[in-house]
């Protein structure tokens, strides 16, 4: 038996009024999703752990089964993996989004105005000539999301998530040392590394507003990618490979646009695939990645299809868009996928989920459970007729915690 996971970011919701009250699951129209419901067992999953932040490094991590207590170190981390920086003693990765600020001083948006991977690639390279130095490195990643490396760095920092924080006072949500009494060998204390990269903040402030891609945007009137805005501080973490958990994932694959989930797969042994035209947004390649999934099953044992719009919609209280993207994934994604998988002789066993909600009205991520779905081959599906959050909830798994889930989709 082979295993897919098919991950919408963010894709659940809440009961949206201009829908007549229903969540955009229930709104859309979704036969590919709903015949996984229908065929398939059913139930909801909370995917964050009491006390961490609903981040999709924490939720993605719980997805694949892994304890959040023994591995979590924060995205930054988790960004290094992907990117393909190792992480060396006495390092403190933090991701680093280039963000939009308004002239009245608040967060416009967490992406810079959905930066180009070229465009921020230009940025951060231009803000290491100007801020960096042996201790401090920005390096490159994907599109606004990069990664800041502080050696001697202190993790135990109180960061703010900026996707979490659209119109706030961006001095406010500054970052503030933690309360902590045990010291980190080898670490500065908490209340340096947040002095250090509050003025990297400013800096970067007054650095990016010069630069001629602000000069041009701004004179065209659209949102500038005018500030850093560091957070989720980690050291190298230590995460088993899957292949140490589960005997029957002896090969793997991650396909996905974002770094994070790239990063997870890193660390959890799978090989990333890359899909040309992959963007993490709406536009996405999202044949290309129905494809790239068909050809790691044909070869591996287990592979994790992480698609991001759904979530960068709800971000931006695009409940069009969002709408979409799940329609989106489900024509291009799932319904090629089930036409194919139902010819082969080997089975392949499907879970449908979500890492997190996050609504279109209130714009950031919350720790609600996310409905799932698994279709195996063979096994009788339950009562439950479509794909939503209140028709899983009635499912015969009922509700999952943390690596239950993975627990039991591994042992279908």
């Amino acid at each position: 038996m082979k295993h897919l996971i098919i991950l919408g970011d963010g894709m659940s919701d809440h009961p949206v009024a201009r829908l007549g009250g229903k969540t955009l699951l229930e709104h859309a129209h979704t036969p590919a999703l709903d015949r996984i419901a229908r065929e398939g067992r059913c139930g909801s999953l909370m995917t964050v752990p009491e006390g961490l932040s609903p981040g999709s490094e924490v939720a993605n991590t719980a997805i694949l089964g892994y304890d959040l207590g023994e591995v979590y170190e924060g995205r930054g981390p988790l960004e290094a993996a992907s990117i393909g920086y190792e992480m060396q003693p006495g390092d403190l990765a933090m991701r680093c989004n280039i963000i939009s600020l308004g002239e009245a001083g608040e967060i416009v948006n967490h992406h810079g105005g959905h930066l180009t991977t070229e465009e921020g690639t230009e940025l951060i390279k231009y803000l290491d000539e100007k801020l960096g130095s042996e201790r401090v490195k920005f390096i490159p990643g994907i599109q606004y999301r990069h990664l800041l490396i502080i050696k001697g760095g202190n993790k135990h920092l109180d960061c703010a998530p900026p996707h979490d924080h659209p119109g706030e006072q961006w001095r406010q949500l500054l970052v503030k040392p933690e309360n902590v009494t045990a010291e980190d060998a080898g670490h500065e204390s908490p209340s340096e590394t947040a002095a250090l990269i509050n003025e990297l903040i400013l800096r970067s402030q007054q650095l990016l507003a010069e630069h001629p891609f602000n000069q041009r945007r701004r004179a065209d009137g659209r949102p500038q990618a005018n500030s850093i805005w560091p957070w989720s501080p980690g050291y190298r973490p230590h995460m088993l490979k899957l292949r140490e958990m589960f005997p029957q994932i002896r090969r793997g694959a991650v396909i996905t646009a974002v770094d994070l989930i790239r990063g997870i797969g890193c660390y959890a042994g799978l090989r990333p695939i890359d899909v040309e035209g992959a963007t993490g947004l709406a536009n996405t390649n999202y044949e290309g990645k129905a494809a790239a999934a068909i050809d790691a099953l044909r070869t591996d044992d287990f592979v994790f299809l992480h698609l991001e719009a759904t979530d960068e919609a709800g971000h931006d209280g695009d409940l069009d868009l969002k709408l979409k993207a799940i329609e989106y994934l489900d024509s291009r994604v799932v319904a090629p996928l089930l036409d194919e998988l139902s010819t082969w002789n080997e089975p392949v066993s499907i879970a449908l989920l979500p890492d997190h909600p996050t609504p279109v009205e209130s714009r950031i991520h919350v720790a609600e459970p996310v409905p799932f779905a698994i279709y195996t081959p063979g096994i009788p599906g339950d009562s439950v007729m479509s794909y939503s959050e209140k028709a899983c909830a009635a499912g015969s798994y009922g509700l999952l915690r943390l690596s239950e889930f993975m627990q039991t989709f591994m042992n279908q």
